[in-house]
């Protein structure tokens, strides 16, 4: 690794505007090194505006902020010099074929850069030989993803870089994430894939209309689990809105799944009052002590997932 910074990203009051649209309100961040933080939100949420100010591509309207020890000023050189970036969007130069185009992604970078670029494309089985613009979506997002994660660097900043992969690729590209970690590098993820975020990340940080509605913390989200109890119904018609009020529970209704969040730790006082009710049918199944990033989402922006 290099020598000076720590790979902290830190944001103080960073803003920014486009004329009258507030793109990302004042938002103060401190990621933790060594860790991956998952960017999650809708379209428009403020995901790419943040993570193209972190790296100058975007100059903020308003605060501050560092990577890696480096403060963002200027057209924010010194802070690309020490972390990676893969974009969310795709433009690349469709007649250069893929080794070609790493070593354009990696010029002013080491030959040991270029040469693990290579090695990390050909575990995805890309064919380096190719022009790119044979190559799939997919295809170009693994190319794109080689290249940010070769340099030697403490800090990567990676936009969608799973989008239109398939499984098994998806799949690579989360080891290929979860290694570099181990290795005390810091990442900030932005994905649509909640099952992705969800095996990979430390930390979440939900975005909505460019404001910070949330930081969760995985263990948080674990300790959640344990005031969750989870019924399901044969019918999805079993139960209908009001819902009961109940003394040990907060009910929330989907479709044929009730959803019980526990006032105490203790699940079974709330299970012996729902069976003591009469009125009220008996579970199809009863799961307790699970809950996942996609329950956190839906009760931030009551949709299935982030679209």
């Amino acid at each position: 690794m290099s020598e000076a910074g720590t790979g902290r990203i830190s944001t103080r009051g960073l803003t920014r505007r486009f004329g009258a649209k507030l793109a990302l309100a004042p938002t103060d961040l401190e990621l933790e090194p060594g860790c991956v933080t998952g960017l999650l939100g809708p379209n428009g949420s403020g995901k790419s505006t943040l993570m193209r100010m972190l790296i100058g591509l975007v100059p903020p309207s308003g605060g501050s902020a560092s990577v890696d020890g480096v403060a963002l000023s200027g057209d924010g050189t010194a802070i690309r010099e020490r972390c990676t970036y893969a974009p969310g969007e795709i433009a690349l130069y469709g007649e250069l074929d893929g080794a070609e185009h790493l070593d354009w992604f990696l010029r002013g970078r080491t030959p040991a850069a270029r040469r693990r670029a290579r090695e990390i494309a050909t575990s995805f089985e890309l064919p380096l030989d190719k022009r790119v613009h044979t190559y799939s979506h997919g295809m170009k997002r693994q190319l794109m993803f080689s290249a940010a994660m070769a340099p030697d660097v403490r800090v990567r900043i990676l936009d969608e870089p799973s989008e239109g992969l398939d499984p098994n690729k998806r799949s690579t590209m989360i080891q290929r994430i979860q290694d570099d970690v181990a290795r005390g590098t810091t990442i900030l993820l932005s994905s649509h894939h909640l099952g992705e975020v969800d095996r990979v990340c430390d930390t979440f940080v939900f975005l909505s209309a460019g404001r910070t509605v949330a930081i969760e913390r995985a263990a948080d989200i674990a300790r959640r689990a344990t005031r969750l109890v989870r019924l399901e119904f044969a019918n999805a018609n079993a139960l209908a809105e009001p819902l009961p009020t109940l003394a040990h529970a907060q009910l929330t209704l989907r479709g044929a799944t009730l959803l019980a969040e526990l006032r105490c730790d203790d699940p079974r006082a709330f299970l012996a009052e729902w069976a003591a009710r009469r009125d009220l049918p008996a579970p199809r199944s009863i799961e307790y002590g699970k809950t996942s990033l996609g329950d956190l989402y839906r009760s931030l922006y009551g949709v299935e997932e982030a679209c």
